[in-house]
């Protein structure tokens, strides 16, 4: 008679299992890998000089710098992050540089070809660490004034 063993069938091998555990840290985020921050690299080079080609890192008497570029694990989407010095109108900044994404994007696409098998979805974001820093420097600031002026 035939006899059948049954087994636990998983779809991860120990190996796949040992990567899985390596890239997640004790807070339950993913590590951005090897190949995110080479092509992340390369996109904020490469935007800057397109920025700076195409007048969009000088807007409204202010400037324009891409602070960091994120990208998705599956290379298909990447996030800029950038930062406003002196714009008087932050949101009308952002919205300008959306509406000449699709040159932004073909400009882009000319030169990486080469490099990327796809171009990934531009999105970007206010980068707004700036302003907690400035907040933050401006609470230290008042703490000192009042322990000068109370000293227990």
């Amino acid at each position: 008679m035939l006899r059948l063993q049954s087994r636990k069938v998983t779809n991860f091998t120990p190996s796949c299992l040992a990567l899985i555990i390596r890239t997640v840290n004790n807070d339950n985020t993913m590590v951005e890998g090897k190949r995110q921050k080479q092509i992340a690299g390369l996109l904020n080079e490469e935007m800057n000089v397109i920025f700076q080609r195409l007048g969009l890192n000088m807007i409204d008497g202010g400037m324009v710098s891409i602070s960091s570029v994120k990208v998705t694990p599956d290379l298909l989407e990447a996030r800029f992050y950038l930062s406003f010095f002196q714009v008087k109108d932050v949101k009308a900044a952002l919205h300008k540089i959306e509406d000449r994404h699709h040159e932004i994007k073909k400009e882009l696409a000319a030169h990486v070809r080469h490099q990327l098998r796809s171009i990934p979805v531009l999105k970007f974001f206010q980068d707004d660490t700036l302003d907690h820093v400035f907040k933050m420097e401006e609470l230290f600031k008042k703490i000192e004034e009042e322990k000068k002026q109370h000293p227990d």
